[in-house]
């Protein structure tokens, strides 16, 4: 099963988030089937770029949110 989660990249205390399609079963940094996105909550405004088309591609393929994803891509 396939979904859609974050995955950490950056500095210990500098940490920004990549948005993932990757198994289900898969680390948290680990093989990922594609990027689709990248969250920075430590910027103004907590900057966040997305690729909604390919989300909702993924979405149609059967992968699920992460309860996270989901609260960032509400705001």
């Amino acid at each position: 099963m396939l979904k859609i989660k974050l995955s950490q990249v950056g500095k210990k205390h500098e940490r920004s988030y990549r948005i993932v399609v990757a198994e289900a079963r898969s680390k948290r940094d680990g093989k990922i089937v594609e990027k689709v996105g990248h969250y920075n909550p430590k910027a103004k405004n907590s900057q966040l770029t997305i690729n909604k088309g390919r989300v909702n591609y993924w979405k149609e393929k059967g992968a699920q949110m992460t309860e996270s994803v989901q609260k960032i891509l509400k705001k």
